[in-house]
């Protein structure tokens, strides 16, 4: 199966985690800190930790010093989405979405720098044109619109680059040694991130206080939220063994695109759970930008 298939899988399930955490948040989260919800993503791996362990049972190869190194890729991972989720909370998706293009940008750099990795023309030809299209269908410029916010710079350009970071870690590790290793030491990082939230007595009482009011719903759909989530992520990290770290976080920019797809089909169907906005205006910018993503899918895979 093309690594491609694999890349994609990233954002087309994270596409539907989307909408599956903005219901979660506006159901169930609206007076809690962000940092809570990631404490489901925390924990959603240390489940899956015995179960690769029997299908690995040599966890330790990477020893001591790679070992450490994975447990950080998994730490910078969750501080990416405590990151975004900072600059979620007070800004709107559409504005937070374009600054996601900057991951493939640190990505390059970063692989560049230390795996030696490069693009030939067509291929840097085909991420541009992906990364035009993610942000032709995310960017929003509104009349009086203050369009520079330094906050929200810092937040997502930190989340940017961690993220790539992260990447990066992980690649060099699922090569090296095995990916479900590496996968295995990564989910150990984000429990123990997990774990520090735990730490902050008012993140366990607010956490405590959604749990008794709503146990049954939110454990089901946020575990379904969450198992699509991780199938996002390992399909992502998988392609990253076969393909370079910048073209497989160029494809995962286009998750934009897809919650817009998604969110037509929620509009027409089952307007209660989501609406997106289609008039004409805007269901031609997202047919041009799925074109440019398609027209760059297409050099990169020639």
């Amino acid at each position: 199966m093309s690594w491609i298939v694999f890349a994609f899988s990233g954002p087309v399930l994270w596409a539907v985690s989307v909408h599956l955490d903005k219901y979660l948040v506006e159901r169930f989260f609206k007076h809690s800190d962000v940092a809570v919800l990631l404490l489901f993503t925390a924990f959603i791996g240390l489940l899956l930790l015995p179960f690769i362990w029997a299908f690995q049972p040599d966890v330790a190869a990477p020893g001591a010093g790679g070992i450490a190194l994975i447990i950080v890729s998994g730490l910078f991972y969750m501080g990416a989405l405590l990151l975004y989720l900072q600059a979620l909370k007070g800004e709107e998706a559409s504005v937070v979405a374009p600054y996601f293009q900057a991951g493939p940008l640190f990505g390059y750099a970063l692989a560049y720098i230390v795996l030696g990795e490069t693009l030939s023309g067509r291929q840097m030809a085909g991420g541009a044109l992906i990364l035009v299209g993610a942000l032709t269908v995310s960017l929003r410029l509104d009349r009086g619109a203050r369009l520079f916010k330094a906050r929200l710079a810092a937040l997502m350009l930190t989340c940017g680059f961690t993220m790539a970071l992260s990447g990066l870690i992980f690649k060099v590790f699922a090569i090296q040694v095995e990916f479900w290793i590496t996968t295995f030491w990564m989910f150990v990082g984000e429990a123990i991130f997990g774990c520090a939230l735990l730490l902050i007595p008012a993140y366990r009482r607010q956490l405590t206080a959604v749990l008794r009011a709503n146990t049954v719903p939110l454990l089901s759909i946020n575990a379904s939220n969450e198992l699509i989530n991780l199938g996002g992520s390992i399909g992502n990290r998988y392609a990253l063994m076969f393909a370079p770290l910048s073209l497989v976080q160029a494809i995962g920019s286009t998750t934009t695109l897809f919650v817009f797809g998604f969110g037509v089909i929620l509009s027409l169907f089952f307007p209660k759970f989501g609406r997106e906005t289609l008039s004409g205006r805007e269901l031609a910018k997202k047919a041009i930008a799925a074109a440019l993503v398609a027209a760059g899918v297409a050099l990169i895979t020639r």
